[in-house]
């Protein structure tokens, strides 16, 4: 079990996930993200956008998630 907060994936707030594998830690943080957006909260509203931004092509997608997987996979296991 790893802990990654939703700042270290993106997000806005330091709400912090734990998860056994990246797949988990993504769909902890999606369910989150979608929390977020129908509360309509500010500050997650403008990391979406700001994501949106940078993630333009499914290669840029890829490139996300390869390097939001290589930072999950270096951290150590929960105490």
């Amino acid at each position: 079990m790893k802990t990654m907060t939703c700042k270290q994936l993106g997000g806005a707030c330091d709400t912090a996930f734990h998860a056994g594998s990246f797949e988990e830690m993504a769909g902890l943080s999606k369910k989150h993200g979608m929390e977020m957006f129908q509360k309509n909260d500010a500050d997650h509203l403008k990391a979406m956008n700001d994501m949106k931004a940078l993630i333009k092509t499914p290669a840029d997608m890829q490139q996300w998630f390869n390097d939001k997987k290589a930072a999950f996979d270096s951290l150590p296991e929960d105490k």
